[in-house]
């Protein structure tokens, strides 16, 4: 019997952009286990090497706030993209984000113990818009950036309001240069952030433990290849290097020619103003980005297909 569902299939299709058999048969293999369906998937080329959460289902809306040297980006998911487009909720996630920058939260549990605006905490209006609603709503994540010297320049793409929408950026750049020049590089390459969905800073931050994932991965497809030793082992060196490049924003190649990395377009930036410019920090928020929404309208065709059983209503 098989250890997986329909549901399943499809979270793995959209990890993964393989076809309906290729993701059963990677489940079958793994006994059930997505991640390493995943990984199975990718050792055989039948997948991509990071899917970039486009297909994300998650509702609400993130939110951005900047005061000069300084900003943060929040986001406050709901049921619902008709609650998105609430007025109302617009504006308490607009009203959130600011007190998140005015007040320096560090994180969701001191924002919620924050004063709103309108009185009482954070918190406390957040639970009288569930119950004016009828629908369940939570601040789920925030992040801010500063630099000593400069400018925090935002960006929101697909924008529902002023600062709200479904992706946000954030670029913190530290300079002395001029605000019109920094805020023209930051929107450029918060753009850039926007669309190439870079990972960390440099890859020096790129996580450990995703990097050991991709070497194992790279390991199984060398040694596939037959190669002597000495040539899988640097085979695997130049596909970790390759993903790391790739995946920190410094080193990934500006999405407006495709050839210039991003360190580059900043040291130009600032040659040209006769100043150092340094990019410090980013922030780059997408909603719902790793929240899984069930969809069942797919079950009846993964079910004629596959066989698989239904999971129990």
């Amino acid at each position: 019997m098989a250890n997986f569902t329909t549901a399943d299939i499809k979270a793995l299709r959209e990890k993964t952009g393989a076809g309906m058999m290729d993701a059963k048969k990677a489940l079958t293999e793994t006994n059930g286990d997505i991640e390493a369906a995943v990984d199975a998937l990718r050792a055989k080329g039948l997948a991509t090497a990071q899917k970039k959460s486009s297909r994300t289902a998650a509702e609400g809306l993130v939110g951005v706030a900047v005061s000069g040297t300084g900003g943060v980006a929040v986001e406050v998911n709901s049921e619902t993209d008709f609650v998105a487009k609430n007025d109302g909720f617009q504006d308490f996630v607009r009203k959130v984000t600011e007190t998140a920058l005015t007040t320096g939260a560090a994180d969701v549990d001191s924002l919620k113990a924050a004063p709103y605006p309108a009185g009482g905490t954070v918190a406390d209006k957040l639970t009288d818009m569930i119950a004016t609603i009828g629908e369940n709503q939570q601040i789920r994540r925030l992040k801010a950036v500063s630099v000593a010297q400069g400018l925090v320049v935002p960006y929101m793409h697909n924008a529902a309001a002023a600062n709200l929408g479904k992706i946000g950026v954030l670029v913190a750049l530290e300079s002395e240069a001029d605000a019109a020049v920094l805020e023209a590089l930051g929107k450029q390459i918060a753009m850039h952030i926007a669309a190439a969905f870079p990972l960390a800073l440099n890859a020096d931050q790129l996580d450990a433990a995703m990097l050991e994932r991709e070497r194992g991965i790279a390991r199984e497809k060398a040694a596939e290849s037959g190669k002597p030793a000495e040539v899988q082992a640097k085979m695997v060196e130049g596909a970790v290097g390759k993903f790391a490049k790739e995946n920190a924003l410094l080193s990934q190649l500006f999405v407006m020619d495709n050839k210039t990395p991003i360190a580059d377009v900043v040291a130009k930036a600032g040659k040209d103003a006769g100043t150092a410019i340094v990019l410090k920090d980013y922030v780059r928020f997408q909603l719902g980005e790793g929240i899984e929404k069930e969809v069942t309208d797919f079950a009846a065709e993964v079910a004629a297909v596959s066989g698989v059983p239904q999971p129990a209503a």
